[in-house]
């Protein structure tokens, strides 16, 4: 039996095109990368689930396998933060995540392809901005509204695209937390709030049978990508790995946008 043309197909959201079994096991290795520590890795992964199987599909497709990265994660930072530390950002978040639902629930995806092209376009953009403009964006955080919009935008994004981590990152700024506390309240948030988007990416039925067990075949790469960070990271200076990664993201995004 050929795995590639014959179960996978039948049991799975693969097809028998290798294209999209590359495509998609690329995808995976960044989302290990990106929760290993390289961060930039993060939107990569959602814009080459995109093309592989749909853009409206690949939102549920790649949640599972970042509950499962965001575990251990979690693990790996449980000794910084705090689950009081992202208190002020879960009620605005749930906010969003359910708005989001709504808007994913009435768009087909033929659609959601650009949409989710120009949210990581923006997403990109956005990162240059706060790079360039860092102690602006800190000074902005005396507002009140802060982290209610900050949280109301993340629970958004996070449900169209599963791609909040400049949201986040943002808000994490303002706190001035040392680095072992601002990675060990990153992934408490997201461990939450992936978890929290479950029903709802099932109710939209993106989450399903044949969902999970594309999940199961994708999951080893998930490790090898966290395991291959640990690596880079030891080897490789990050911002040069980053950039090449902004440009090949910002390269996919406009892939989706044209369609």
């Amino acid at each position: 039996m050929n795995l590639l043309t014959d179960w996978l197909p039948q049991y799975t959201l693969f097809t028998a095109d290798a294209q999209v079994f590359l495509l998609a096991s690329i995808a995976a290795v960044c989302i290990g990368l990106s929760k290993a520590g390289l961060s930039g890795t993060a939107t990569l992964n959602v814009v080459l689930m995109a093309q592989a199987f749909g853009a409206k599909a690949s939102v549920g497709l790649v949640l599972p396998l970042l509950i499962v990265a965001d575990f251990m994660g979690y693990y790996l930072n449980r000794h910084g933060g705090s689950w009081k530390r992202i208190i002020p950002m879960v009620p605005p978040a749930i906010v969003g995540v359910i708005i989001g639902w709504f808007l994913l629930g009435h768009i087909d995806n033929n659609l959601a392809r650009p949409i989710i092209g120009w949210l990581i376009i923006g997403l990109l953009a956005f990162h240059l901005l706060l790079n360039a403009r860092r102690q602006d964006f800190i000074l902005l955080t005396q507002h009140k509204a802060f982290s209610w919009s900050m949280g109301l935008c993340a629970g958004i994004v996070t449900m169209l695209a599963n791609a909040a981590g400049p949201v986040m990152t943002v808000y994490l700024l303002s706190q001035h937390l040392e680095k072992k506390e601002h990675l060990g309240v990153f992934s408490r948030f997201f461990l939450f709030i992936n978890l929290f988007k479950v029903p709802f990416s099932a109710d939209l039925g993106i989450i399903n049978p044949r969902s999970l067990a594309t999940n199961l075949t994708l999951l080893p790469f998930v490790i090898i990508g966290i395991l291959l960070g640990w690596q880079i990271l030891k080897r490789i200076p990050q911002k040069p790995f980053e950039w090449t990664l902004f440009t090949l993201t910002l390269i996919a995004a406009f892939w989706l946008v044209r369609g």
